[in-house]
């Protein structure tokens, strides 16, 4: 599955949005989810953790101000993720999960 996100290569996609993105992962995420989901559910977590790692990286080639600044930019995406809680399915997942 890995592979799969490395192959979206989601950190060289600079001119998309983040909705652009998000319209490209949805399905397979979801996908994965319906069929792994029920048993793999510590090993999804990894992956959509790791689906984020590729999001902060993506956000800071995007934004100059977010460039060398790892940190910065995984706040971003935090906040991203409670202005838009429904934008990708691993957010909305992990939100039920924990709400």
């Amino acid at each position: 599955m890995r592979q799969v996100v490395r192959g979206w290569r989601v950190h060289r996609r600079t001119p998309a949005t983040l909705e652009e993105i998000a319209q490209l992962c949805n399905p397979t995420i979801q996908g994965w989810w319906n069929y792994y989901g029920a048993f793999y559910r510590s090993e999804m977590r990894k992956l959509f953790h790791y689906i984020d790692q590729k999001l902060a990286q993506w956000a800071r080639r995007k934004y100059k101000t977010l460039r060398r600044r790892k940190q910065r930019s995984v706040r971003w995406l935090g906040k991203m993720k409670e202005l838009a809680p429904r934008l990708f399915v691993h957010w909305r997942i992990a939100r039920r999960e924990v709400g």
